[in-house]
């Protein structure tokens, strides 16, 4: 059981600077009065925001923080569970948020959500939605039981019951199912690939009994081809270089020509410039008999001397000329057969050099085959332990067939408990047996409030409800004080629910302004009698601005607003 003992909140809302503190055990029934606006409902907003990080009314949460102030926001709560003690803080500006447990902090995880997750599953061990359904009944923001979506009532009661566990083992079992079923999809694929396997050994012992003589005698063959190919290529070698020896032996003769050309044609330059020099000469002394340069006449024997001396020397270096022009025409011949016979030397070696990769590659191959000749040799010397080999594979496909049969077992009786933990299975069948007990004390409490109809809710938390007046209503039929009895009834069972299942069993209950809505005078005496003399051991705070209520509670408490911030007076 959880019990509230006191709870203080400072900057929240219209709250100042100084804690406001409500102390949940010092009376069994208390009445919180004052004007719209005064702070009453603060007391909601700051405990369900200080538990769950959220206010019960429809307030974001950064204007939770007082106005004025701007800072230190700061809600406490002090509780215990069993014998252990609890004291949560809550704040923003700085944001605060710390778990005490029996005076020490509690290990901090690395978000505040992990620690809210463990406020919540491990502490309070409810949420947000079923705490407000078994402790607080609001009239604003407020949703009832019967406003809730069918999966909504369902989680509600589900906590009531404490058989979310049954839920929790439900993810469990999914997981595992989901672990096994992935090991058998593996296993499927091992056994398909030991039974490729498995074929492919067999198709290989047979090959090596059936075919591998035969494969063996095809590899020499193809050896034999190669060697004749290659002694056929290795023989044309041979005569290239012969010929190529020869093509060397008639290249003798014909090796300097490029030499020889280079130096007569140097020659042959020199004389013919020598001759263009001469010819300026002869012609110089035949076209002048007087000096341009020094205007000086020529004597006619000088200068015929000259000419007939340069006629001369002009015949002699035009003989010499013709001789040199044919020596040289006899070396281009040489220099041109010595190209040719570069030439085909050169395609000779190259031919020489094909022909010897060609044997390279003949004897590469040549070794191939004789490598997998001595392969299959082996194998076919050593079929036993290929046989051997087939036997290991057959004894692991066997072991497959083996895990996998117990995987699908596994699995079957995982998905027999998938079955009984679904909403059709066992909590179902703890719903159905709770019930008409829910049932039961949802009319009693009914009739206490002088409210004559027959509610029932089925396994699907759907209301049926019947009335003296009509055969079949629903909850939206009635009328707003109608629908607060019927949501005070609920209220009521839950938490007689959970005292018997000792689930989210609480000592405190809050209402706000259940008597100022809808209530009607009536109503409002069977009520209080109800939360006088039939609800126990629970620590009851009403909200309310009704007048004439004070007498009726053992503690009343005023908020008001003095200079803008809320407090107690």
């Amino acid at each position: 059981m959880i019990t509230f003992k006191k709870i203080r909140w400072k900057n929240f809302l219209s709250t100042g600077n100084n804690f406001t503190e409500i102390d949940f055990k010092s009376n069994n029934n208390t009445i919180i009065i004052g004007s719209n606006g005064s702070g009453k409902s603060t007391l909601l907003d700051a405990l369900t925001f200080v538990l769950f990080n959220k206010p019960f009314r429809k307030i974001n949460k950064p204007q939770l923080i007082n106005s004025s102030n701007e800072k230190d926001c700061l809600v406490e709560v002090e509780f215990s569970v069993g014998s252990r003690e609890y004291f949560i803080r809550r704040g923003m500006k700085p944001n605060i948020f710390d778990i005490q447990v029996d005076g020490k902090i509690l290990h901090k995880e690395a978000d505040d959500r992990s620690n809210q997750r463990i406020l919540e599953e491990n502490i309070l061990k409810l949420n947000h939605k079923s705490f407000t359904q078994v402790v607080i009944l609001g009239s604003s923001t407020f949703v009832p039981f019967m406003q809730l979506s069918a999966g909504h009532r369902r989680e509600v009661i589900e906590d009531l019951l404490d058989i979310k566990i049954f839920s929790a083992m439900n993810g469990l079992v999914k997981e595992k199912i989901k672990i096994h079923r992935d090991k058998s999809k593996v296993l499927d694929l091992k056994k398909d690939n030991m039974i490729d396997k498995i074929r492919m050994q067999e198709e290989f012992i047979e090959e090596l009994d059936n075919r591998g003589k035969q494969n063996i005698k095809n590899k020499e063959s193809s050896i034999q081809k190669l060697m004749e190919e290659e002694n056929d290529v290795h023989n044309s070698n041979i005569k290239l270089s012969e010929d190529m020896q020869k093509l060397q032996t008639e290249i003798v003769g014909f090796e300097g020509a490029t030499d020889k050309l280079r130096k007569l044609g140097n020659l042959k330059g020199k004389i013919s410039n020598k001759v263009t020099t001469i010819t300026k000469e002869v012609k110089f002394f035949k076209e002048n008999t007087v000096c341009p340069t020094c205007t000086q006449d020529i004597e006619d024997t000088f200068r015929l001397n000259r000419i007939e001396a340069a006629q001369s020397k002009e015949k002699e270096l035009q003989s010499g000329y013709k001789e040199l022009e044919e020596a040289i025409k006899k070396e281009e011949k040489s220099e041109q057969q010595f190209k040719r016979l570069t030439k085909e030397i050169v395609n000779l070696t190259n031919e020489i050099s094909t022909n010897n990769s060609t044997i390279s590659g003949f004897q590469r191959q040549i070794r191939q085959l004789e490598s997998e000749i001595q392969t299959v040799t082996s194998q076919l010397e050593n079929r036993n332990s290929e046989h051997e080999k087939l036997n290991t594979y057959q004894t692991q496909l066997n072991k497959l067939y083996a895990d996998l049969s117990e995987q699908k077992d596994l699995l079957s009786h995982y998905d027999f408990i998938n079955t009984l933990l679904k909403d059709g299975g066992v909590k179902r069948q703890i719903i159905k047996k709770y019930l008409p007990l829910i049932n039961k004390q949802v009319n009693r409490y009914l009739r206490m409030m002088d409210f004559y109809i027959n509610f029932k809710l089925d396994e699907e938390f759907t209301e049926s409800i019947e009335s003296p007046v009509h055969d079949k209503f629903t909850y939206a039929s009635f009328s707003e004080g109608e629908k607060m009895r019927i949501d005070l009834a609920l209220l009521f069972t839950w938490r007689e629910v959970a005292r018997a299942r000792n689930s989210v069993n609480t000592n405190l209950l809050i209402m706000d302004e259940v008597f100022d809505s809808s209530l009607d005078g009536f109503g409002t005496e069977e009520f209080l009698k109800i939360i006088r003399y039939v609800i126990k051991d629970a620590n009851i705070f009403v909200i309310s601005h009704k007048e004439g209520l004070y007498d009726k509670f053992e503690q009343v408490v005023r908020f008001d607003k003095v200079k803008g911030f809320s407090r107690i007076v």
